[in-house]
């Protein structure tokens, strides 16, 4: 690989974890209102009833789990992104919450509605960034 082109993939991984990792950030920003009221989710209320919504298969019991786990899991997926912590294990872990977020969203919503909103391609970035070559970056 030419230097050019090493530099450029670099520059194209670094972006793809700073951006992965933010949209994490900016999402539990949203649900505990920090973007403001009526921005996103406004609050964590907000969000566990859509969690229910995406979640709609499962027992109502479970929800405040999976919103929890869900944004347990961004904080520290997101923050090991844009750190550099972890990488590959940050970058797999990070495609199968996608993966599972969109699978989720496609049950209850139907496969427009994932696709609309990039979940899958986002999946695939974060896995991409999981492949050996990337850990130098």
């Amino acid at each position: 690989m030419s230097a050019t082109a090493f530099h450029v993939e670099r520059w194209a991984v670094r972006y793809a974890r700073i951006a992965l990792g933010a949209a994490f950030l900016s999402g539990i920003a949203s649900r505990f209102g920090l973007w403001g009221k009526g921005v996103g989710y406004g609050s964590f209320a907000n969000f566990v009833r859509y969690t229910a919504e995406v979640n709609s298969f499962m027992p109502a019991s479970t929800i405040p789990f999976l919103a929890w786990a869900a944004t347990v899991a961004e904080l520290v997926l997101g923050v090991a992104l844009i750190l550099g912590v972890r990488r590959r294990w940050a970058a797999l872990g990070s495609a199968l919450l996608l993966l599972l977020f969109g699978s989720a969203m496609a049950i209850s919503f139907g496969l427009k509605e994932p696709l609309d909103y990039s979940v899958f391609s986002a999946s695939a970035a974060a896995l991409l960034l999981a492949l050996p070559s990337q850990e130098r970056s």
